[in-house]
C-alpha cells in the first residue's frame, strides 16, 4: 500500500485537492459508478432547459397578468384579505374595518380578529404599497385593483418556473420538464388563485419553493457523500474500503472505522436550511403547511438512510442518525416555528392587534396574548361548520365535484354590467362568472396516476414516487380529520404540483429509458403531446368562465358539466 493510502487509512481525511465539500477545488464533479449511482449527471443542455423553462413561464405569466384589475370590484374572500393587508401596510397589524369594498364608511374602529398568519397578507400589502390599496374609509388610492392581485400573479407565475426546474432536475430531462410545466401552467384552479388577491397561492408557491430546495438538498447531499467516499482512497465504496481496510493491516483510526461504518459526514447543507426556512413561510400564510413540512421531513431523513446504504455504509440508519439528525432536527423543527414566529413580528412590534394587551403589558403578558390568540384561531378552524352552498369534501376536490363561484352576474339582451361595461348581445341573455375550478385533464388524470405511483413507490422503490405519493398524502390525508368542517376546493390547490409530478412520472415510463426502442418513444412522445394539447384546449374552453367574460348563456350551460358545477350563492 503506498504511503498516500497509508496516511488516508491513519487520519481519514477527505485526500489531497478536495474542497469542504468534498469536490475539487474547480468545482467540477468527477463522475465515478457510486456519484452516477446517487446522483445522476443532469442533462447537458443547460442553455435549452433555461430558454424552454423562459418561455413557458412568460407564458404563464402573460395569461395571470392579462386583465388582472378586471373585475374593478372586490370580490369572494377579497374583502377580508385586502382590508387585512391595508392594516398591515399602515399599521403594522390587521385592523377592523367598515365601509369597505369601495364604499364610504365609519372607517377603522380598532384591531381585526383574523383566523391566518399574515405572512400572505404583507405580500399582498407590498403589492399594495407599489399600486394601490383602498383605505379603511373606503377610498381608492392609486389603482387596488392591481394592487390586491399583482402580488399572487407574481406567486402563480414564479411557481410555474419552480416546477419546470424542479421536475427537469427529479427526471435528468428538460422535455419532461417542459411537460410539467406545461400542465401545471394551463390548470384553471392555480390560474384563477394567481387572478385574486386570497392566501393559497401563497401557500402553494412556498410549497413549491421547499420542494425545490429538498430536491437540491437530496442531489447536493448524495453527491457529496459519494465525492468524499472517493477522498478516502478505499475503493469504490464503503463495502470496498471496509474489505481495503482490512486487508492492509494498517492501524485504522477511529475517525476512519466510522466513516466505513456509518458514512463520512456531510457538513452544512445550506438546501436544507432554505426548506426548513420556506416550510416555516408556509405556515406564515395558513397553518395547513405544517401538514407538508411533516412529509417533507419524513422524506428528507429518509433519503439520508438511503444514501448511506447505496453508499455501502454498514449501518446506514444509525449512520443517519448520527450524522444527519442533529441538523436534519434543527432545519425542520426549530426553524419553521422560529420563522413561523417571525411572520408575527408586526403583532409583536405593535401595540394594537388583536389580544396584544389581554393580559396586560410586558414581556410576558405578551407571549401569553399571542399564545390565547392562537388558541382562539385554533377554536375556529376546529368548529367551522358554517353551511355555504360551495363547501365540498376533500375526495370530492380530486374528481372536481364541486367548484366554487367567486363571482356571477347573469345579463339580459342588451344590458351592460355595471363592471367592464360589457354589452350583452345573446338572445337567450348572458352570464359573467368566475368560476374556481381545475383543469379536468390535468386533475382526473393526475388522480388516476396516484396510483401508479404507488405501484411505482412499492415495486421499484421510486424516489419520485415516493416524493408524489408521501408529499400529497402529507397535504391531503389530514383533511379528512374534520369531515364536518367547511371547506373548498381551493383548499385543494397545494396538491396540485404532487399531482403535476405524478403526470410527469408517468409520462416518462410511457415514453420509456433512452435504450428503449424507437417506436417506443415516438409513440410515447405522441402520447404526452395529445395529452398537453388536450389541457391546453380544455384550458381555452373554460377560459372565459375563469376571467369574468360575458358569453352567452347557453354557453355557460354548456360548460357547467356537473351539477356541483352550478352553485348559487
Amino acid at each position: 500500500m503506498t504511503v498516500t493510502t497509508t496516511a488516508r487509512l491513519t487520519h481519514g481525511d477527505d485526500g489531497p485537492g478536495a474542497s469542504a465539500t468534498g469536490t475539487p477545488p474547480d468545482g467540477s464533479a468527477p463522475s465515478s459508478p457510486l456519484r452516477d449511482r446517487l446522483c445522476p449527471p443532469m442533462p447537458t443542455d443547460r442553455v435549452l432547459g433555461w430558454l424552454s423553462a423562459g418561455v413557458i413561464t412568460v407564458i404563464a405569466g402573460f395569461l395571470r397578468f392579462w386583465r388582472i384589475s378586471e373585475p374593478k370590484k372586490i370580490y369572494f374572500d377579497e374583502v377580508y384579505y385586502t382590508r387585512d393587508s391595508w392594516g398591515l401596510l399602515t399599521k403594522g397589524y390587521e385592523v377592523n374595518t367598515q365601509g369597505w369594498g369601495g364604499k364610504a364608511g365609519t372607517g377603522c374602529i380598532g384591531p381585526g380578529y383574523v383566523v391566518h398568519p399574515p405572512l400572505g397578507k404583507w405580500f399582498m400589502a407590498a403589492s399594495e404599497k407599489l399600486f394601490g390599496y383602498i383605505d379603511c374609509t373606503g377610498q381608492a388610492h392609486g389603482n387596488p385593483w392591481l394592487g390586491f392581485r399583482v402580488a399572487s400573479a407574481f406567486a402563480g407565475t414564479v411557481a410555474v418556473l419552480l416546477l419546470i426546474r424542479v421536475a427537469r432536475r427529479m427526471f435528468r430531462s428538460t422535455l419532461l420538464g417542459c411537460f410539467a410545466g406545461i400542465a401545471f401552467g394551463f390548470d384553471g384552479l392555480e390560474f384563477v388563485q394567481s387572478r385574486i388577491g386570497i392566501l393559497d397561492i401563497f401557500l402553494m408557491s412556498l410549497l413549491v419553493l421547499a420542494l425545490a430546495c429538498l430536491v437540491l438538498d437530496r442531489d447536493q447531499g448524495r453527491a457529496r457523500l459519494a465525492d468524499r467516499v472517493a477522498a478516502l482512497g478505499l475503493g469504490p465504496d464503503l463495502v470496498a474500503g471496509a474489505v481495503a481496510a482490512e486487508n492492509s493491516g494498517t492501524r485504522v483510526a477511529p475517525a476512519l472505522a466510522r466513516d466505513l461504518r456509518y458514512g463520512p459526514g456531510l457538513g452544512f447543507r445550506p438546501w436544507r436550511l432554505a426548506a426548513g426556512l420556506f416550510l416555516g413561510a408556509s405556515m406564515g400564510v395558513k397553518w395547513s403547511g405544517l401538514y407538508t413540512l411533516v412529509g417533507f421531513a419524513a422524506l428528507a431523513i429518509a433519503w439520508d438512510v438511503g444514501a448511506r446504504r447505496t453508499a455501502g455504509a454498514k449501518a446506514p440508519i444509525r449512520g443517519a442518525l448520527r450524522r444527519d439528525l442533529s441538523a436534519w432536527f434543527g432545519c425542520y423543527v426549530p426553524l419553521p416555528i422560529a420563522t413561523f414566529l417571525a411572520t408575527w413580528t408586526g403583532w409583536f412590534a405593535t401595540d394594537g392587534g388583536y389580544d396584544r394587551h389581554l393580559y396586560g403589558n410586558g414581556f410576558t403578558a405578551m407571549w401569553r396574548g399571542w399564545w390565547a390568540y392562537q388558541r382562539a384561531i385554533l377554536n375556529y378552524h376546529e368548529h367551522l361548520d358554517a353551511p355555504h352552498p360551495a363547501k365540498s369534501a376533500p375526495f370530492s376536490w380530486l374528481v372536481l365535484g364541486r367548484a366554487v363561484p367567486y363571482d356571477y352576474i347573469g345579463t339580459g339582451y342588451g344590458q351592460k354590467t355595471q363592471y367592464g361595461g360589457q354589452t350583452c348581445h345573446a338572445a337567450d341573455s348572458c352570464s359573467q362568472e368566475i368560476l374556481a375550478i381545475g383543469n379536468p385533464a390535468v386533475w382526473w388524470v393526475g388522480t388516476a396516476c396516484l396510483l401508479v405511483m404507488i405501484g411505482l413507490w412499492v415495486c421499484r422503490r421510486d424516489w419520485r414516487a415516493a416524493l408524489v405519493v408521501v408529499s400529497f398524502g402529507a397535504s391531503f390525508l389530514p383533511w379528512e380529520l374534520f369531515p364536518s368542517r367547511t371547506m373548498f376546493l381551493f383548499y385543494a390547490l397545494p396538491l396540485l404540483p404532487f399531482l403535476v409530478l405524478g403526470i410527469t412520472a408517468t409520462a416518462g415510463l410511457a415514453i420509456g429509458p433512452r435504450e428503449a426502442s424507437d417506436t417506443r418513444r415516438l409513440f410515447g412522445a405522441l402520447a404526452l403531446g395529445v395529452y398537453l394539447i388536450t389541457v391546453v384546449l380544455l384550458f381555452a374552453y373554460f377560459y372565459p368562465i375563469m376571467t369574468d367574460q360575458m358569453i352567452s348563456l347557453s354557453g355557460w350551460r354548456a360548460r357547467m358539466w356537473f351539477p356541483g358545477w352550478v352553485v348559487s350563492r
